[in-house]
């Protein structure tokens, strides 16, 4: 595995780490790079329950490495050509790919969490954070928008008006702030032991069934209810007719006591 990322599986949980701590685990293409491939390889794994994604060191990430980034124009004017098949181009597609790792991906943030890293944070499903972490939309400080999905995500979940007063001002707010906000989901001091606590949970149930889940909210969070509708019957169709599906009911089954027995006194 590349040195600025690193990644451990080990009881159906991917431990995925930043990994530059020196530089407060700042992007460089290289990273973005290795965020894309790690998140394809993950997505392959067929034994993969979940993904818990952290910063080495003392930051989670301070976002883009603009003094090692610029040193190389041709590769940045690269870095920004769309795929045309997935209309992500690399500095999207570090994030978004995250979306489509068919698991539950979790950021656990603690120091820094600014531009960038703010977004690779917003496209993991949920977001533990300590209260002191500092959360930025930092684009606003160098004259630019989030352009790594960020609109995207911030779209999903945030007030428009949060959304355009964090991205107008770039200014920090603490992870007490960002759970209030919406921006993060929890507050913990250890938010690596909770987020790994968090997939170790979901993986005892159904992968298929938490698979569909993702894809589901991932395609219809802002769709019409007949656009909803439709992709809820066809996940629920392909569900019925899945191995694990029969294995997770006839243990739910197993579990359940009935509330009324007419035959006991």
């Amino acid at each position: 595995m590349p040195s600025t990322l690193t990644c451990r599986v080990e009881g159906g949980v991917a431990q995925v780490r930043l990994n530059r701590p020196d530089k407060l685990n700042a992007l460089t293409l290289d990273t973005l790079e290795d965020l894309v491939a790690t998140a394809r390889e993950l997505s392959a794994n067929r034994t993969l329950r979940g993904v818990v994604i952290a910063g080495e060191g003392d930051s989670f990430c301070a976002g883009l490495d603009f003094a090692t980034v610029l040193k190389n124009p041709p590769r940045v004017a690269r870095s920004f050509v769309p795929n045309p098949l997935r209309g992500t181009n690399l500095f999207q597609e570090a994030c978004w790919a995250w979306r489509r790792v068919p698991v539950p991906v979790v950021a656990a943030v603690h120091g820094h969490c600014y531009g960038g890293g703010l977004q690779i944070a917003l496209a993991a499903d949920l977001r533990m954070t300590t209260a002191d972490a500092q959360w930025s939309v930092l684009e606003a400080k160098w004259g630019l928008v989030p352009d790594m999905s960020g609109i995207q995500a911030l779209s999903q979940q945030v007030r428009m008006d949060v959304a355009k007063r964090l991205t107008m001002t770039g200014e920090v707010v603490s992870g007490e702030r960002a759970v209030d906000l919406g921006l993060a989901s929890e507050l913990h001091a250890d938010p690596v032991a909770a987020a790994t606590a968090f997939v170790e949970q979901v993986a005892t149930r159904s992968p298929d069934a938490v698979a569909a889940t993702k894809r589901l909210f991932g395609r219809t969070w802002s769709s019409s209810d007949r656009r909803t509708f439709a992709r809820e019957r066809i996940e629920q169709a392909k569900l019925l007719a899945t191995k694990n599906t029969t294995i997770a009911r006839e243990a739910a089954m197993k579990r359940a006591v009935p509330a009324f027995d007419p035959r006991r006194r």
